[in-house]
């Protein structure tokens, strides 16, 4: 009995905790969560860009192989992301059965997802490569890296898509810990088994997947352990269609956002590809890591406000939403105009944590700046973002989702060099010009939905 009283006063705070103390304490550890679950590609290439002899060859190799690796990230948000949401309204409404449904539903998908993307990609993955940029050089490193890391699919999936069922009943910390385990278990064997073992990219491999199934087992123990408000059970495993439609419907959102990632990066591959050179690439790989070390706080900060926001939306107490809201949207654009600052005063310190060459420093300098110009304003686009998806705005979050990458970047991205003669530089630029669009658009469509969504004409800024 006092066990079940514990569990409903922990979901009973995200209604009655002050939203202030609430958002940061959920924010605080899901922040952490989501940069230490970064750590898995970012130390992966911090030691491969340091082997002996072929460090830059390695490192061009793994960065071919990051769209994959994004890919296979992205799949498991359709469920996760998807189902944690509609799993957190059900219970803002007290529909207990109907959220462990929403559980049981989005592991069963999971499960199904691994299957077929471990089954696909071991039989394309060369082919894929290739047309990711990858070049005579550096495929045999890229092959043999995701040769080794699709085997974990599974672990992936079920770590990162049930995770945020843990984060959105408000248990954070809990959520933290998963990632945290597999990260720091990352680091202590990636040396292990690149230097001491001489694995080279096999080794960051095999370091990650095991990884990633210690924090699969960690989760799967907590849902179906007693501390769990939703417990992960069988017989809700069961496919309930209305159920898995409503999550995909959700989850395509975040799933866009990711998975276009791994378009984006093709594109980008093989233009370096196309008006550069394998330097290039390794410059890109290098770009893409700086870029998600400066997204993912951002992105974890307002990944813990969605429960709040999504239990008070389905409990109808709107002023807690608006509330939570406007502290997501000062943190998140405070934060992303003082590291942007950072990164355009000091861009040879950041590049210089992969590499230690001095002609891959010299030549990512000035593209860091250019690249990561547009992001200083990209608090505004994760803070209204991650809330649409929070509120159940499958559609709008789906379009915004598709705005920045697909409808802006991909094209600039394909047409910037050709038509202005500057190549790589094209490329370079065609990033700040889409972020300034598409954060100026979502922005303005947040003002004017919120208003409709929530009755309320002074939601944003008052």
């Amino acid at each position: 009995m006092q066990k079940k009283q514990s569990k409903v006063e922990e979901n009973q705070a995200l209604a009655t905790e002050p939203v202030g103390r609430l958002l940061f304490r959920l924010a605080i550890p899901t922040v952490v969560a989501q940069l230490v679950n970064l750590l898995y590609n970012i130390i992966d290439r911090i030691y491969v860009g340091h082997i002996p002899d072929v460090g830059t060859e390695a490192l061009a190799g793994l960065g071919v192989t990051f769209p994959i690796v994004m890919l296979v990230s992205a799949v498991s948000s359709l469920a996760g992301m998807g189902g944690s949401a509609r799993a957190a309204i059900a219970m803002g409404k007290g529909e207990h059965d109907r959220a462990e449904k929403y559980l049981g539903n989005a592991a069963a998908m999971l499960m199904v997802f691994s299957v077929i993307l471990t089954v696909v990609f071991l039989i394309t993955k060369d082919s894929i490569l290739m047309l990711f940029g990858a070049s005579e050089v550096t495929l045999p490193y890229a092959s043999s890296y995701l040769g080794i890391y699709l085997l974990g699919t599974i672990f992936v999936q079920i770590a990162l898509g049930l995770n945020m069922f843990i984060t959105n009943q408000g248990f954070a910390k809990t959520s933290m810990a998963t990632v945290c385990i597999g990260a720091v278990l990352n680091i202590i064997l990636d040396p292990v088994f690149i230097f001491v073992f001489q694995m080279d990219v096999r080794g960051a491999a095999l370091a990650t997947i095991i990884s990633q199934s210690v924090s699969a087992i960690w989760v799967l123990k907590f849902l179906t352990g007693k501390k769990t408000v939703l417990r992960l059970k069988v017989s809700c495993m069961r496919p309930d269609w209305e159920i898995i439609g409503s999550t995909l419907l959700l989850g395509i959102s975040p799933f866009i956002m990711q998975s276009t990632e791994s378009l984006i990066q093709l594109v980008f591959n093989t233009g370096m590809q196309k008006y550069g050179d394998d330097m290039y690439v390794a410059v890109m790989s290098i770009l893409f890591s700086i870029m998600q070390v400066v997204w993912m706080p951002m992105d974890g900060f307002a990944r813990g406000a969605q429960p709040i926001i999504s239990y008070n939306y389905g409990a109808r107490n709107i002023s807690r939403v608006k509330k939570c809201f406007r502290i997501l949207f000062v943190v998140c654009v405070t934060f992303s105009v003082c590291i942007i600052g950072l990164v355009e005063l000091f861009p040879g310190l950041f590049i210089g944590m992969f590499t230690d060459e001095v002609e891959l420093i010299q030549l990512g300098t000035p593209a860091l700046r250019i690249f990561m110009l547009g992001m200083c304003i990209m608090g505004a686009q994760s803070a209204c973002q991650q809330t649409f998806l929070a509120l159940g705005e499958s559609l709008i979050s789906m379009f915004l989702a598709l705005l920045r990458k697909v409808i802006l970047l991909m094209p600039l991205a394909l047409l910037l060099p050709v038509i202005t003669g500057w190549g790589v530089w094209g490329l370079f630029i065609a990033e700040p010009v889409s972020d300034v669009i598409a954060v100026c658009t979502t922005t303005t469509m947040f003002v004017i939905r919120s208003r409709k969504i929530l009755k309320d004409e002074r939601f944003l800024f008052n």
